[in-house]
C-alpha cells in the first residue's frame, strides 16, 4: 500500500513490535475471560464480575486529530449509490438550460 498518507513527522514503531503488542493484549483478554468463566462456573453471579476489555489500541484507533479530519463529511466517490441518478439530474438540467437559451 502507498505510504503517501503516513505522517512523516513521527516514526511509527516497527510492525513486529505492534503485532507482538496486539498479540499480548489478545492473550491478556483471553486469560481474563477464562478467569471470569471459571468464577461464573463456581457460582458467582456474572453481574458481580468485571468483564475485561481492551486497555491498549494501535495509535491510529484513538488519534483525535485524525478522527476530526476524517469526519469532515460523507465520502464523495463516484461509486456511491446515487452517482447514476446524479448524472441523470445533471443531463436533465443541461437540457432544460438549453431549452431556455433557445
Amino acid at each position: 500500500m502507498s505510504k503517501r498518507h503516513h505522517s512523516q513527522e513521527t516514526v511509527p514503531p516497527p510492525r513486529v513490535e505492534l503485532r507482538a503488542h496486539a498479540h499480548n493484549e489478545r492473550h491478556r483478554i483471553h486469560a481474563a475471560l477464562d478467569e471470569v468463566a471459571e468464577l461464573v462456573s463456581q457460582g458467582i453471579p456474572a453481574e458481580d464480575l468485571h468483564e475485561p476489555g481492551k486497555s491498549w489500541r494501535v495509535e491510529a484507533h484513538h488519534d483525535k486529530e485524525r478522527a476530526i479530519r476524517k469526519s469532515n463529511g460523507p465520502l464523495k466517490h463516484w461509486k456511491t449509490k446515487d452517482w447514476k441518478r446524479r448524472s441523470v439530474v445533471r443531463k436533465q438540467r443541461a437540457i432544460a438550460l438549453r431549452a431556455i437559451a433557445d
